[in-house]
């Protein structure tokens, strides 16, 4: 029984790391980070042309699936990738 509960636990934790990606605008986001990393919300949001406040929501959800680690400097938080979205990517490729 014990096990059982372990891999209901595991199946869990994979829904919430692919619901963490499971939208265009992240995946564009993880992409833009893997090629330029370190940027801001802000450099996020201006380079995808989209809303400070939709990007930050994003980056919020992409931290929480283990997907994006932030480093705050003196004025701003800065983002890259986990070994995790390095992966994702990957796999996502594959998909192509």
């Amino acid at each position: 029984m014990e096990k059982k509960f372990k891999k209901i636990k595991n199946h869990r934790t994979l829904e919430r790391l692919v619901r963490g990606f499971a939208n265009y605008r992240r995946i564009e986001m993880l992409e833009l980070v893997e090629s330029e990393p370190e940027l801001s919300a802000e450099e996020i949001s201006s380079a995808l042309n989209i809303n400070y406040k939709t990007s930050a929501d994003h980056l919020r959800r992409l931290t929480i699936a283990g997907l994006l680690l932030k480093r705050s400097d003196s004025v701003s938080i800065r983002h890259k990738l986990t070994p995790r979205a390095i992966n994702v990517l990957k796999f996502l490729r594959t998909l192509e």
